[in-house]
């Protein structure tokens, strides 16, 4: 039938497309010179929904109802038809009769497209096979498609097309749509349990004068009414801690970040980043906020807390396992970074193990990329990794029995870092003289250095309460609960090169 030929389109010559565009169109202009123009239908009451109708089959069999959505197969036999109907919540199967909506909005009828938009009003009812239906009484065209859908047992194969005309993607893949309906889930329930520990949501700018929290080159931009160059945000955090100096204690924001970075299958330039601080507390309070936190989003999102992820078994119901990162390097590689005193020492043993460093890099971003390269991927089950060196954690409070580490942690996951979270600095003179470090760092040309933020210190010269702050990374934790490879696949709209 022409009908079901409309669902192979996918790989058609342009010449061909162009002539089922064309069709189309006809069709709308013989609608509109009808009068019957679909873009001038403002609403359709809806009453129910494709899998509502399906759980409730007992209670609403014969009752009427009124459904909407667009038209995925249609099956055209004489004086009787099927038409299946995809809505948000999945397809639902309508049988349309010549007797049942009458002669000529039949014939109207067999002239619809897949892809079409339409409203059906009837009643409910099972067919001989046993499929739940809707016996249709009333078929209405809200929107008329005018541009043919992939074919239809393949979908989107292409992963390209896919992110650059998401849309499309979630009419054709089942699975994409159920990965972003569980992002929504996933947001949702951290929420939840933030609210349960009296954390108060806020929002921070997002355009800055001083983009710092993070090691990060930041996208630049001007403001026109005030003739200022501004800074897009790279990070939550020094406005966060304001607000805890403020007296809010517990807060947290969910939000858009943007670095100047490249784009993998775990960076985007933009991304969605938590980050959340509560004073009276340190690095360890935040180990314990961030594993049982792991535990109840596993529990409600995946209905586990042993979930699988790219063919691995993860176990997020044990105790997370706790290491520093000098422990982690000495069991990966047999060295032993506390016995390291110099900055020669340490340039040495990493040209023995080739690995390349930087000339401004000190013992701790040596002993970082140590670990990045012996011991990152190894954390498959998750891991705190703790103690990181001083030189590369700027706004971290210092651990007392060792000034040369600070009191943070990463999670590692998948050999994936998950969230970075800190024993938050808070003495004014000591941040101030880190800043300056960072200062010097980016005079040598360090593009992803801090600069000194003087608001900030005036803040946290009023007095800041001890506190712990922590980061995630939401798309990386959408990833693992979802099961999805890449961060595109999590993203509705990933960063893509524009098509010249």
């Amino acid at each position: 039938m022409a009908e079901n030929q409309q669902n192979n389109q996918q790989n058609q010559p342009v010449e061909d497309t162009n002539h089922i565009v064309q069709a189309r169109l006809d069709k709308l202009a013989e609608l509109q010179s009808a009068g019957q123009d679909p873009f001038q239908i403002t609403k359709f009451d809806q009453t129910h929904h494709s899998e509502e109708i399906k759980e409730n089959f007992e209670a609403l069999e014969n009752q009427h109802v009124a459904i909407a959505g667009r038209i995925m197969l249609k099956r055209v036999m004489g004086k009787a038809s099927f038409v299946h109907l995809q809505d948000k919540q999945g397809r639902i199967q309508s049988y349309v009769s010549r007797d049942g909506i009458g002669e000529e909005e039949y014939k109207a009828f067999k002239k619809l497209d897949i892809g079409d938009i339409i409203g059906i009003e009837g009643y409910v009812f099972k067919t001989k096979t046993g499929e739940t239906s809707v016996h249709a009484e009333k078929l209405t065209l809200l929107s008329k498609s005018l541009y043919p859908l992939p074919e239809k047992f393949h979908g989107i194969q292409d992963t390209d097309t896919r992110y650059r005309q998401r849309y499309v993607d979630l009419v054709m893949n089942e699975e994409s749509k159920r990965v972003f309906i569980k992002r929504s889930q996933i947001i949702s329930e951290i929420r939840n349990f933030l609210a349960g520990r009296d954390f108060m949501e806020v929002e921070t700018p997002m355009l800055v004068s001083n983009a710092g929290g993070a090691a990060a080159r930041p996208f630049e931009t001007h403001y026109n009414a005030l003739d200022e160059d501004v800074k897009l945000r790279i990070s939550l955090e020094l406005y966060l801690k304001r607000l805890i100096i403020g007296g809010l204690e517990r807060v947290f924001e969910i939000g858009r970040v943007f670095r100047n970075e490249g784009v993998d299958t775990r960076h985007n330039p933009e991304f969605t980043l938590m980050e959340l601080y509560q004073a009276y507390t340190d690095y360890e309070g935040m180990m314990e906020l961030t594993e049982s936190m792991f535990r109840y989003l596993a529990e409600k999102v995946c209905g586990s807390t042993t979930i699988t992820y790219q063919g691995t078994e993860i176990d997020l119901g044990k105790p997370f396992r706790r290491l520093t990162m000098t422990e982690a390097i000495k069991e990966e590689s047999g060295i032993d970074f506390d016995t390291v005193k110099t900055l020669e020492e340490a340039r040495e043993l990493a040209k023995k193990n080739h690995i390349e460093f930087e000339d401004h890099h000190k013992i701790g971003d040596i002993e970082n990329l140590f670990f990045e390269t012996f011991c990152e991927e190894k954390m498959i089950q998750p891991t705190f990794i703790m103690d990181h060196p001083v030189e590369i954690s700027p706004l971290t409070k210092k651990k007392p029995s060792d000034p040369s580490k600070v009191e943070r942690f990463e999670l590692y996951i998948y050999g994936r870092e998950m969230c970075n979270a800190y024993s938050e600095l808070n003495d004014p003179i000591d941040q101030r003289e880190r800043f300056k470090a960072q200062d010097a760092l980016a005079e040598a040309g360090d593009e992803e250095a801090n600069h000194t933020d003087e608001d900030f210190l005036h803040a946290m010269e009023i007095g800041m309460p001890p506190t712990g702050g922590i980061g995630y990374g939401i798309d990386r934790l959408v990833m693992l609960l979802t099961d999805s490879a890449a961060i595109r696949d999590v993203l509705l709209f990933p960063t893509m090169k524009s098509l010249s």
